[in-house]
């Protein structure tokens, strides 16, 4: 195995619009609309599988049909699910994601699931360190001790810091690949610093700090120094999910044995292309794709379009 997750699996049903509507009794044209499967790690491994790792999922889905989209979109993708439990009782969490075509914002609308949460007792420690990379989005007793038990194991840790947390930052010296969201960054520090503040947390314990910045890029450092890598220029349409796919592509890299900066370039090609399609899944290329794209600037890929129609005929009741 190359890589093993923990994360809680979702659905995302997808709407992009023309325009929010600003008032009351307003209403907006549907232009496309998607079910896709979501999750922090979870989307970071299907795009790790469509790159060609292999990989599988630990957590809990419900026993109800969006937990078995969940189940079923991971095995289209070749995601090993052995260890993804099913609470027959529980139900999937599901987001409504709505994206404008105007302004490329979007807005999201979540309704939280009843899933029983992972425990101790759930971990199978040879299937945690079964995985060459361990990839984590949540700071919680579960996470920290299979993080223990991969670098126990020699294995490496990546950690997606989307929103700030304490307790994320008390697991630093647990953590290998630190990949940090701006809002992180910003709630962390007040100046621009950035090479001597990814530095502060390299102290801590991660060997490569990275921090993304949407369409500004990306920049980081890990111990052959800083690098700064700008965003590629698309035409975006749903930005859902691209801090996941960067994830799981910047974890691809690392395993190709590339440097950080040239994992972070492939990384952002890979989350570009992404947000010309709509959803989180939908527009992951393979690395032919990523390939094409990243010498001619290319976007216009006749899988991603047959992904897209495929998505959009996975309605549910």
């Amino acid at each position: 195995m190359d890589v093993v997750g923990i994360d809680v699996p979702c659905v995302d049903f997808l709407a992009h619009i023309n325009r929010l509507p600003r008032e009351a009794d307003q209403g907006a044209r549907l232009l496309e609309y998607s079910w896709q499967g979501g999750g922090k790690v979870a989307t970071a491994l299907v795009a790790l599988a469509r790159l060609g790792a292999k990989t599988g999922i630990v957590g809990v889905v419900g026993g109800c049909l969006y937990g078995q989209f969940c189940v079923d979109d991971f095995v289209r993708h070749g995601v090993d699910v052995s260890k993804l439990i099913i609470d027959e009782d529980g139900e999937t969490s599901l987001s409504l994601v709505l994206s404008e075509s105007q302004t490329c914002g979007r807005n999201i609308i979540f309704h939280r699931g009843s899933v029983r949460n992972l425990s101790l007792e759930d971990l199978d420690r040879d299937y945690i360190t079964s995985g060459k990379y361990l990839h984590l989005a949540q700071a919680t007793p579960v996470t920290r001790q299979a993080a223990v038990w991969a670098r126990q194991a020699g294995n490496t840790v990546v950690f997606d810091a989307d929103g700030f947390r304490e307790e994320i930052q008390e697991m630093l010296p647990l953590i290998d690949v630190f990949i940090g969201s701006e809002f992180y960054y910003r709630a962390l520090f007040d100046d621009d610093n950035y090479e001597a503040n990814c530095r502060k947390l390299m102290e801590e314990g991660p060997s490569i700090v990275v921090f993304t910045f949407g369409e500004e890029g990306c920049l980081g450092v890990d111990t052959q120094g800083f690098f700064n890598e700008p965003a590629f220029s698309v035409p975006v349409k749903d930005t859902t999910g691209a801090g996941d796919v960067y994830h799981g592509a910047f974890i691809y890299g690392l395993l190709q044995g590339w440097s950080a900066s040239k994992t972070a370039r492939f990384a952002n090609a890979v989350s570009a292309i992404k947000c010309t399609r709509i959803g989180g899944r939908a527009g992951i290329p393979t690395v032919s794709m990523v390939e094409k794209f990243m010498e001619t600037g290319c976007t216009d890929f006749e899988e991603l379009d047959e992904r897209v129609k495929f998505y959009r005929k996975q309605g549910l009741p």
